[in-house]
Parts: structure tokens; sequence; C-alpha cells
């Protein structure tokens, strides 16, 4: 793959206007603000990142972690151009200087396809097609369709989000450059090709667009005619992944601390664990320094201070790996790759988070009560898709949005509307929707 090629403004359902395009902003940029006023993106804010939703302790949701890995990703993204620009001169004064923007934008979209209740959501929509009511629509569903629901991916929901043209909305949905596009798609496969891990970049009803939108960026291609699609990542792909990664580990310890599941000491020890004993020392000695006392202080401070070092290591391995990304060989997460002490000190982290924070009781509260709440929307609105002429379904389906076509003659069309409907509800109207068709909630009482 090639730089030259790799970043392009293009965009997606206005190929032909390209060559017509002149504006002060940036495509990129654009893509930024397009995305920034939103309504899905604005409905993260009432979506769970891993703890419940804030009562008088403001802890992340989906919209904060996103604007916090967009402004990681940034710094990511114009780091890596600056040192590359001085390796390849003949990348100065082109579209390559905008990557920190497309970063930061892809970092924005990163997260906008999640359902409610996090990953609860997710497990709780591939479970009814697995093992509940869905398994009986099987011999219905194309054998393609049928792994996209039960490997059912936020990120790939992301991708649709983006790029599906929804009833009144025009060609190309978000209508976004290619690049941008490009960058979202963390697994850049088809779910055919998912694997144990679960993990795909589209579905199937996209894979034309992807397709379209790798080839013209000059992708590699890892599988044959014939063969279910996959394709190597898109080298900016890493830098998101990194932002991300960086981001909801080291902002769950902070979070954390401040809900009480950490101790003080053990925020500290976590933080400090990033640096060597004589760096320890001198960050030590300018919290004192500073006048800094209150403890909530100190971890902001640490905190920072690590975010900082993942972000110069991960920029670092970028660069140091370039040629092994840009020609699709490059294995794992860059964060996988950062020095000894670094990579050691985020595995002890993630090791702590998996014990003591995700395993919370706040936390599995939260997943199995959202769990329910996902699992009986799909049972009931799967039904107003299944047998439409029903009574009931036919209540149900006056609850959708007009943008969702779950009036259509095509069976798996009204299957998809049904995940489109439950995967774009914020929490708290997922739970309103829940208590209605439940009869829990009545508008008169």
């Amino acid at each position: 793959m090639n730089w030259q090629q790799l970043i392009s403004n293009k965009r997606l359902g206005q190929e032909v206007r390209h060559p017509e395009r002149h504006d002060d902003r940036s495509e990129f940029k654009r893509d930024y603000d397009r995305l920034i006023f939103s309504a899905p993106f604005r409905r993260m804010q009432n979506k769970t990142q891993v703890f419940p939703l804030p009562g008088s302790i403001f802890v992340h949701n989906r919209l904060t972690h996103s604007l916090e890995v967009a402004s990681v990703g940034m710094s990511l993204g114009n780091d890596v151009a600056r040192i590359l620009k001085q390796r390849h001169p003949e990348l100065c004064g082109t579209l390559f200087e905008e990557i920190g923007t497309i970063v930061s934008t892809a970092c924005l979209a990163h997260d906008m396809g999640n359902p409610p209740f996090g990953h609860s959501g997710e497990k709780a929509i591939q479970a009814y097609f697995r093992e509940g009511g869905g398994r009986a629509l099987q011999e219905r569903i194309s054998n393609e369709f049928w792994n996209d629901l039960t490997h059912f991916e936020g990120n790939a929901n992301t991708f649709r989000l983006l790029t599906h043209r929804f009833h009144g909305r025009r060609e190309g949905g978000f209508v976004m450059t290619y690049s941008t596009l490009a960058s979202i798609v963390k697994y850049p496969h088809s779910s055919l090709c998912a694997g144990k891990k679960g993990k795909f970049g589209f579905f199937g009803f996209e894979e034309e667009y992807f397709r379209r939108i790798a080839d013209e960026l000059g992708m590699i291609r890892l599988s044959a005619e014939g063969e279910p699609l996959r394709y190597a990542r898109h080298p900016l792909v890493y830098l998101v992944e990194a932002a991300d990664d960086i981001c909801y580990e080291i902002m769950d310890i902070e979070d954390a601390h401040k809900l009480r599941i950490l101790s003080f000491d053990e925020t500290m020890r976590l933080l400090l664990g990033f640096f060597d004993e004589t760096q320890q020392r001198k960050i030590m000695q300018r919290i004192n320094d500073e006048g800094i006392t209150d403890n909530n202080e100190k971890v902001v401070y640490l905190r920072a201070c690590a975010i900082g070092l993942l972000e110069s290591e991960c920029a670092r391995t970028f660069v140091a790996n370039e040629q092994d990304i840009l020609d699709g060989k490059f294995v794992g997460a860059l964060i996988d790759h950062v020095s000894p002490l670094v990579r050691d000190a985020y595995k002890h982290c993630t090791s702590v988070s998996f014990e003591r924070i995700y395993n919370s009781k706040p936390v599995l509260d939260v997943e199995l009560s959202g769990y329910k709440i996902m699992e009986t929307l799909m049972e009931t609105l799967t039904e107003a898709a299944v047998n439409p002429e029903k009574f009931h379904s036919e209540q149900l389906r006056k609850r959708f949005s007009n943008q969702y076509d779950i009036n259509s003659d095509d069976f798996q069309t009204r299957i998809m509307a049904v995940i489109d409907f439950i995967s774009g509800m914020t929490d708290v109207f997922a739970l309103d929707i829940y208590q209605k068709i439940q009869g829990i909630s009545l508008p008169i009482v």
C-alpha cells in the first residue's frame, strides 16, 4: 500500500462530484463536523460505556469516551505525520498531512454503532439468534446474513450506520470520505471470516461499499475471487485502535477510583507502574512542587502522564513498523509492541480491570438488566417483522422510525430493520420501550 493512494477525500455516494469540490475546510474536517452535529453521535451521551449511567458521580459514557479517544487520535495522527514527512519529503503538501484529522474523525465514530448497554447489548443480539427464538429463522435467511446476525458486531454496525441509505437519506448515507470510512473498519472482512473472536467489519448489505472503498484506496486484498471478502487493514486503523486502547484502559482506572472500586493507593500504583523509578520520583516531586494535595487531582495528573507516555510510545511503534503496516504484515495492536516496561504496566492494568472493575457489582448489575431488556426487545420486535399481518405486529411496527424499512416485502430487510431500530436506541429509550411493551409503564398512570 502507498500513502498517496491510501489518503483520498473522495466521498461515498458523490464520486461524480469529486472533481468539482472546492472548500476552505478540508473534506476531512467536514467529516468531523458532520459527525459532531449528527443525532447518532449525540445519542451516545445516553449509552453505557462500562459503568452504569451516572447519578451523583459522573463517569464516562460512550460520548465522553469517544471525545477523549478523538483527542488522543488527533495527537497520534499529527505526531506520525510529522515524523513520516521527514522520512518521505514527497508527502509534504499532500493530503497525508491531514491524517490527524482523519484519525480523530474515525475515533469519534468508532462506537456509534454500539447498541444500548455496552457489550451486554451485543451479546443479547447474538444470543437471540444463536440460542433464542431467532434460531427458528435460520432456514429463511441466507448463510452470510445468518453469520452477520449471530456475530453481530458494533464495529460493522458503525460502517452500516455511516454508509447505508436509510429511508429519506441520500446515496452514501453520511457521505463520508473514503479514507475516513476505511479508518473506522477495525476488522476488514466479512462475518464468514469472523473466526473464534467473532469480529468482522461490515454486513453483507454493505459489502459492496467496502469493496469499492478498499479497492480505490489500494488496500491489500487477502481473499481470492469467490472467497469471503477479506482485506489487510488500512494503516490508520492502527492509530484509531491505539487511541481507543489507551483511553478505555486508563480512563476506566480513573472512573473506578472515583467510584471507590479501587483505592487511591491502588490507583497510584497502577498509574506509576508505567514509569521507571527515576521518572516516578520526578512525577511525585512535580505533584509536591505544584501543591497538589487533593487525591482526585493527583490521579488526574498521573492519568495525563500515563496517556501522554502511551501516545508517544504508540506513535513511535507505528513509525518503526511503517513498512510492515503498509505491506499488511504487521500483527497485533500497536500497544502490544511498545517498550517492555510500558507494555507490562498496560497488561497489569488490563488484568486488574477484568478482576476488579468489569466483574464489579455495578457493572454486572447493568449488564444483567441490559441483557434482559435487549432480549425482550429482540423477541417482541422480531415477531413483528416475522408476522407483520398480526394486529400486535402492526401496532409495534408503528413505533419504528420511518427511516427503518420494517414494512419491506423482503424478509431479511425487515429483520435488519429490527436490528437497526434496537441498536440505535439509547439505554433510557430501550428501557422505556421495554416497559411499555411489557405493560409496566403507562402514559396515563
